[in-house]
């Protein structure tokens, strides 16, 4: 008998290119897949259905779902091997969904559908990004949905663009356990609060991504491309201030990105509603010199800083045979 392994990677959420939607195309977005954290689940068939580890509940409830969607019945057992952080800026809930998702459609022997997972799932009402990552993972672009299609059951809003992000450089995140970004209602009523996004302040956003960052990445020009998303995360960032408390979440988070930004770091910003900010270093040694005594210089417990690659590849999803009296 078989079992299905899926590995899904976290995104950083890097900035959107319409909130206000008046290009006529709604939201808009960059991202950036990652090696680390990921969410890993193993899924099997069983006599009687379990979902064992953590973000049980919101991956049991996705299972249901999913299950009822292809008429598969309820027999399958869950066990969740690791899971990105909730609730951070980096993608667990839809990451998860189109885990789940992906292991049951693998396990029977039906074709993927991440696109079409996601809506299924409630994911992807604003975000392209994450549907996109779990296909290709590198840096994505997603070209927002249309004034007519804003109904959260659509599919995903379609990726325009991908580019495999430069093996060499490195990505500093900074976490802040404990605190959590806008989300649920709560996510719902602060976009409905926020004044109207500057329409020049879109398009210089798309000319930022279009003919600075992208570039840069194709051209392996950490400088172009930092210089672009830093540009964009604090017009987005400004914008989204008065929702989140300031341009950053977390305040300890805000401390650590003035360090690193001091040390030469360059593309800071923060992860859709955060708490996890980010920022860019060309290797390893950089990244390793920039955040050294940042954490102890900041002396809050809870802060955390990993040094992380981009991620120029999808979920894995592995067949695993075991024996058929395993269970």
């Amino acid at each position: 008998m078989d079992d299905v392994s899926v590995s899904a990677p976290a995104r950083l959420h890097l900035g959107f290119l319409d909130p206000g939607g008046r290009s006529g195309r709604r939201f808009g977005g960059i991202g950036l897949a990652l090696e680390a954290p990921a969410t890993r689940l193993v899924l099997s068939r069983a006599t009687e259905g379990s979902v064992e580890g953590p973000e049980s509940p919101r991956a049991r409830a996705y299972l249901q779902l999913m299950e009822a969607a292809l008429d598969l019945g309820s027999r399958h057992r869950m066990a969740i091997e690791a899971t990105i952080p909730a609730h951070a800026g980096l993608g667990s809930g839809t990451q998860l969904a189109l885990a789940v998702a992906t292991a049951l459609r693998t396990l029977h022997g039906l074709p993927a559908d991440p696109d079409g997972d996601a809506a299924r799932l409630g994911r992807g009402a604003r975000s392209g990004v994450g549907s996109g990552f779990f296909s290709t993972g590198g840096l994505v672009v997603d070209g927002g949905k249309a004034d007519s299609s804003l109904d959260s059951r659509d599919r995903p809003p379609p990726v325009v663009a991908r580019l495999a992000f430069p093996p060499e450089w490195r990505v500093i995140l900074v976490l802040h356990h404990g605190t959590a970004g806008l989300h649920g209602e709560a996510e719902l009523a602060a976009f409905a609060a926020l004044p109207p996004f500057p329409q020049e302040a879109s398009a210089e956003i798309c000319r930022l991504v279009l003919m600075q960052a992208l570039p840069g990445i194709a051209e392996r020009d950490l400088a172009a491309f930092g210089g672009a998303i830093t540009t964009i995360q604090s017009m987005v960032g400004g914008h989204f201030a008065p929702a989140q408390g300031g341009v950053f979440t977390s305040p300890a988070v805000a401390q650590a990105m003035r360090h690193l930004a001091e040390r030469g770091a360059t593309g800071i910003g923060q992860s859709s509603w955060g708490p996890t900010g980010f920022a860019f270093a060309e290797s390893v040694e950089a990244a390793e010199a920039m955040v050294a005594g940042v954490s102890e210089a900041i002396g809050d417990p809870a802060l955390e800083i990993r040094i992380v690659a981009g991620r120029n590849s999808g979920a894995v999803v592995e067949r695993l045979t075991r024996l058929a009296d395993a269970h």
